[in-house]
């Protein structure tokens, strides 16, 4: 995934999944893959990753006035994630 500069209107992403959940497969290969030039692309933009035993795999956008957008992202390949991912994030322009 070629990262690129979000819209100011998104504020923060969550990311959410189990550590040791095979649902959660292929969004902790996406995040692997994805994170370090999401982060270089979006220096200040908060990108809190989260492990917790048995939750759904999700990512959770926050955007200007509260605004919130959930996609689950559970037992996806990588690149169905990152589709998701896509479709979320443009929301924000």
């Amino acid at each position: 995934m070629s990262a690129r500069a979000f819209s100011k209107s998104l504020k923060e992403l969550r990311i959410h999944f189990s550590q040791d959940s095979p649902a959660s497969r292929g969004l902790k290969d996406f995040i692997v893959k994805a994170y370090p030039d999401l982060k270089k692309a979006n220096p200040g933009l908060p990108i809190l990753i989260r492990e917790a035993a048995g939750v759904e795999s999700r990512i959770i956008a926050r955007f200007e006035r509260g605004r919130e957008r959930k996609v689950v992202v559970d037992s996806l390949s990588a690149g169905d994630v990152e589709q998701k991912f896509k479709s979320l994030v443009s929301e924000a322009s």
